[in-house]
């Protein structure tokens, strides 16, 4: 996902998927995907609740529905071009899938944490939650890279918003929260900075001494 931004920026080290996708130097190093068995069980399991899935890996994300009203509320707020996925409900089946997405109001996401005991539902939205992999999340994927890398994590910068971001500023030395972030989220930063849309990175790589 995201090629023509990552090969305009000419991006060669990422990760993504909230620490499931990890790339170095054009070369996957980690991959930790959705078990396949458990995931088409949680898609019966949402289909019999009316509760949307959208299927994500590294190429593309696509859903299990061809409308719903909380994938598009909840798509159109990340504001970097996506837009409601295509609709295949196979998408998942023969491929490796990092995330998946559950549509669904606060609360009723608490039947699948109950059933599905592999997955992690983080809400970053009032209706869709993340479900990563069993103990998967940004923090661990930055861990990962900087054991590879050798670094220190009292010597990495991190910015967040949103409730999957909480550990990861918890395990960087410098976590610093978008002044549009939820209270909870700031409260574990070290530092935060302006919203997003007012050049927040900008002020906050500033504010940390990393720009001048």
């Amino acid at each position: 996902m995201f090629k023509d931004l990552r090969e305009e920026l000419d991006i060669q080290t990422y990760i993504s998927f909230n620490g499931q996708y990890i790339v170095l130097n054009g070369e996957v190093l980690y991959k930790n995907p959705l078990n396949k068995e458990e995931l088409q069980d949680l898609t019966a399991f949402a289909v019999e609740h009316d509760h949307p899935v959208v299927y994500m890996d590294h190429e593309d994300m696509k859903s299990n529905i061809e409308f719903h009203d909380y994938i598009e509320s909840s798509i159109s707020t990340l504001k970097i071009g996506f837009t409601h996925p295509h609709h295949d409900p196979a998408y998942f089946k023969g491929r490796e899938i990092y995330q998946s997405l559950l549509f669904c109001t606060a609360g009723e996401e608490a039947p699948y944490e109950e059933k599905f005991k592999k997955f992690d539902f983080i809400r970053w939205h009032e209706f869709s939650t993340d479900v990563l992999p069993k103990g998967g999340s940004k923090a661990r994927g930055i861990e990962t890279m900087i054991e590879k890398l050798g670094f220190d994590k009292k010597d990495v910068y991190a910015f967040g918003d949103g409730l999957n971001d909480i550990e990861m500023l918890e395990f960087v030395g410098n976590g610093v929260a978008m002044g549009n972030a939820e209270e909870v989220v700031k409260e574990v930063a070290d530092l935060v900075t302006k919203d997003v849309a007012e050049d927040g990175i900008l002020h906050g790589l500033e504010l940390v001494g990393l720009l001048k």
